[in-house]
């Protein structure tokens, strides 16, 4: 894969029998994301939402996959406030406590793939990674979106929110009652999202 290593060669070659994880971030308001239905001839449906902000939900999702194991999607959430001069995106901090807690999870080594994101090559996200033995980041390429299986699953996700009417950030959150199922993703689907991309992974065990 191209793209720059924060974790050395070294480390890549440690982590080999780990996990391989995707990694992108989205953000969510109020205005659900557009969606088809069906209506009466005629007669447009119409979703009515409320015109007042009330800040932002982030969302940044993982893909976890190892051969011989069941892929696995870990997410983690943060609301911001609306007005002015609010942080607006994750920082640092979520996105290493996200990757910690898969770590704890799988309970082996991790080589992260992600994008060029300044928080994801930050000086501050370089030494966080320096502090962790069992992680390699790989940086994608520019403008490669289409190689991150993390892109199928926002795709899905506003599918499944289109249309969807919510009076507050809090109650949109997808660990919600409404819009869980949205994040209750198969390992066949994940699997699927990942073949959409056209990598190949090996068993490094299989002849």
């Amino acid at each position: 894969m191209s793209g720059g290593d924060l974790g050395g060669g070294r480390r890549a070659r440690a982590a080999c029998g780990g996990y391989v994880c995707f990694e992108d971030e989205a953000r969510f308001t109020r205005r659900p994301p557009r969606g088809r239905t069906w209506g009466r001839r005629g007669v447009t449906p119409v979703v009515t939402i409320s015109g007042r902000r009330s800040g932002r939900l982030s969302v940044a999702g993982l893909i976890a996959m190892r051969p011989g194991s069941r892929t696995r999607l870990c997410h983690r959430l943060r609301t911001h406030a609306s007005g002015k001069g609010a942080r607006r995106s994750m920082g640092e901090r979520d996105f290493i406590a996200l990757v910690d807690g898969v770590h704890r999870l799988v309970e082996a080594p991790i080589v992260l793939v992600w994008d060029r994101l300044n928080t994801h090559v930050s000086r501050k996200m370089r030494q966080l990674v320096a502090e962790r033995e069992w992680l390699t980041v790989f940086l994608l390429p520019a403008y490669s979106s289409d190689l991150n299986p993390v892109e199928w699953v926002w795709a899905h996700v506003k599918r499944s929110l289109a249309d969807l009417a919510v009076m507050a950030l809090d109650r949109s959150n997808p660990s919600s009652a409404t819009a869980s199922n949205a994040f209750n993703t198969g390992p066949h689907t994940l699997d699927g999202f990942i073949a959409g991309t056209g990598l190949t992974l090996d068993d490094p065990a299989s002849p």
